[in-house]
């Protein structure tokens, strides 16, 4: 007869199922990076090896470091990675805000000192070294009046350009369209200012002015114009692209003419898209100085008259202010740097403003 032994020591109490994975705590990743810095400026300050700039470079090195150590030997060695990509990420992301944020903080803390009426009710006209008045009235309404021409001229063109490319367009000349778009992306602004200098100052222009070549903002507002085209097809181009092919098709099934569905479908679904690219090039021609120099001359005198002598921007006048020998020079290029930002940036508010109407219109 077989006896079978059975032990009856205790079993151990059962351990309570969780779903919840260990995490490091909240006030982990703060303390690394406040001692990867303070490590880094004993390192750098210690060793004589550099400023401030090491001394955050290697900081973030270590802050990487010390994270992927900590989440390894708390949360396992997947989470370590997910946790060190993403702090690459915020990283990326600060260091590109950050020359944004060092250029916006310059601009308002140093040019804010001319803001006053003075600098946009008067020009530079009869204004010496030694004068601490003087403003960019002439050089704003030059501004407006160039940019303004160039941005009826180009953005009708620039459309219709892309209209045809995406819509029309098959064939050699379709690419031979894209090519040459392409090509003029790359062209420099001087470039631009010296073909409209010799084709339409110096050939077009006498005609019209007794046989003697003239400056003009109109001048200008064609250079200017060469460098938005670009930037207007190629945005209006992908723009139209991304529209859904269900939509023409809807359209056409319904019997609408392939223009009025290009007119009342495709454009407006893709007009958000469509006014950045033409915001973008704005700003690229409001901020150019070398063609408004080159064809439109400069000028310290107020001209209302685009089509006829000297007219002066307001990038032209930082190049000229920032260059001048006086002490009260630089503070009235600052604010003119500041101005064109602000009014580059109302009109991109304006434009989006009147894109988001227009969608919520329909």
């Amino acid at each position: 007869m077989t006896t079978t032994l059975t032990s009856h020591r205790p079993r151990p109490p059962a351990q309570p199922v969780t779903l919840q994975a260990r995490r490091l705590p909240a006030y982990a990743a703060p303390a690394i990076a406040v001692a990867a810095l303070l490590l880094a400026a004993g390192i750098v300050y210690g060793a004589d090896l550099g400023g401030p700039v090491l001394v955050v470079v290697v900081g973030a090195l270590l802050y990487l470091a010390g994270l992927f150590a900590a989440a390894n030997a708390v949360e396992g060695r997947r989470s370590a990675r997910n946790r060190t990509w993403s702090a690459l990420i915020h990283s990326a992301f600060v260091l590109a805000v950050l020359p944004l944020a060092s250029v916006v903080w310059t601009l308002f803390s140093k040019g804010t000192e001319r803001l006053d009426g003075n600098f946009f009710g008067t020009s530079m006209n009869n204004i010496g070294a030694r004068d601490a008045n003087g403003g960019a009235y002439h050089a704003i309404i030059g501004t407006l009046e160039q940019v303004g021409i160039a941005t009826l001229i180009t953005v009708p063109l620039g459309v219709l350009c892309a209209i045809y490319v995406v819509e029309y367009g098959r064939g050699r000349f379709a690419f031979a369209i894209r090519f040459f778009v392409d090509v003029m992306t790359g062209i420099p602004s001087i470039v631009t200012g010296l073909f409209v200098l010799a084709f339409w100052v110096l050939i077009v222009s006498p005609w019209f002015n007794d046989g003697r070549p003239g400056f003009s903002g109109f001048a200008a507002a064609l250079a200017l114009s060469v460098l938005m085209l670009p930037t207007v097809v190629r945005s209006t181009e992908e723009m139209l692209r991304l529209v859904p092919a269900p939509l023409r098709e809807g359209a056409y099934a319904l019997g609408v003419p392939k223009w009025k569905t290009i007119l009342r479908v495709v454009v407006p679904t893709a007009l958000p898209g469509i006014v950045t690219g033409i915001m973008l090039a704005i700003a690229r021609a409001a901020g150019e100085t070398a063609p408004v120099l080159l064809v439109a001359g400069g000028g310290a005198a107020i001209n209302f008259n685009p089509l006829e002598n000297n007219q002066s921007s307001l990038a032209l006048f930082v190049y000229q202010q920032a260059g001048e020998a006086s002490k009260y020079s630089p503070a009235r290029a600052w604010t003119a740097a500041l101005t064109l930002v602000a009014l580059v940036l109302v009109l991109t508010i304006a434009a989006k403003l009147l894109a988001r109407r227009n969608r919520l219109a329909r």
